[in-house]
């Protein structure tokens, strides 16, 4: 399937978009859902700033969406990778030595 450009219409804005043909429906369910939380929040708490209106629905679909996480979760540690810039800098400095 090919990529198409789509324009894309979210909190009053019009976003160009290019995606796939099979995922232009649900973008643009993404874009009609996140409409409605906007202006469901508008209307409900008197908010007017759009970003604030946007971050606002975007948190509500996300956790929406997600599974509730477990009550303890491993999170593992960040790995150092700073062998490895040191060697990658070593070998751009001796590339440039041989230019």
């Amino acid at each position: 399937m090919g990529k198409i450009s789509i324009k894309v219409l979210v909190g009053g804005r019009t976003y160009p978009l290019t995606v796939s043909e099979n995922e232009q429906e649900k973008v643009m369910k993404a874009a009609e859902d996140i409409n409605k939380g906007i202006e469901l929040l508008r209307r409900n708490y008197g908010v007017k700033d759009p970003q604030d209106l946007l971050a606002m629905t975007a948190l509500q679909l996300v956790s929406k969406g997600q599974p509730s996480a477990p009550k303890t979760q491993v999170v593992a540690a960040p790995e150092d990778y700073s062998d490895i810039e040191l060697a990658l800098e070593n070998l751009f400095k001796q590339i440039d030595e041989l230019k």
